[in-house]
């Protein structure tokens, strides 16, 4: 059982501009439309746990992106779209409690995503590992994968691997307190 963070930033931190915009990361050229190891890690999951608002950015995307359920934490939403019916659901609750659940549902390898949902089960020490590949651009300013934390998490540095030239994607265990 693990849970997973799988992310880009900029090279300063942000995951998104100030607005929500991400149109940033398809800056860098991709001649061979590699998807860098993304399926490959997918492959490795069973389900998604993401915040409301990650949910509604990829849902402007237009087509589902995903095959595997994910699960979107919201104390907001209640309705889902028709289309997405058995793909997505939403929860509330304390981190421990979601892990618990979906862990006695027979989801055991979790993906993690959005800033707010990764700082808060970090915080809760339910981060095993964080695949974070680096793009080359300064934003200034914008919506930062970690922000302000209570605690300070150390991590064990895997791999990292150059991609395209242009990214850095380092693989970290997150080592365990006390």
């Amino acid at each position: 059982m693990k849970n997973v963070v799988y992310i880009a930033t900029s090279l300063d931190g942000y995951i998104a501009t100030k607005d929500g915009g991400i149109d940033w990361l398809h800056d860098v050229p991709n001649p061979d439309q590699s998807d860098f190891g993304f399926a490959a890690f997918i492959e490795g999951i069973d389900a998604l746990v993401m915040g409301r608002n990650t949910y509604e950015k990829v849902l402007s995307f237009g087509e589902w992106p995903y095959e595997k359920r994910v699960f979107v934490l919201s104390r907001s939403l209640t309705e889902v779209p028709e289309h997405l019916v058995g793909k997505v659901e939403f929860l509330e609750g304390q981190p421990h409690e979601i892990v618990e659940g979906l862990h006695q549902r027979g989801f055991q390898n979790l993906y993690i995503d959005g800033g707010k949902v990764v700082q808060v089960f970090l915080e809760a020490s339910l981060i095993d590992e964080i695949i974070l590949t680096t793009l080359p651009i300064v934003l200034g300013d914008g919506i930062p994968l970690f922000g302000k934390m209570e605690l300070s998490t150390k991590l064990q540095h895997l791999q990292t691997e150059v991609l395209n030239n242009a990214l850095v994607k380092s693989h970290y265990r997150v080592e365990r307190q006390g």
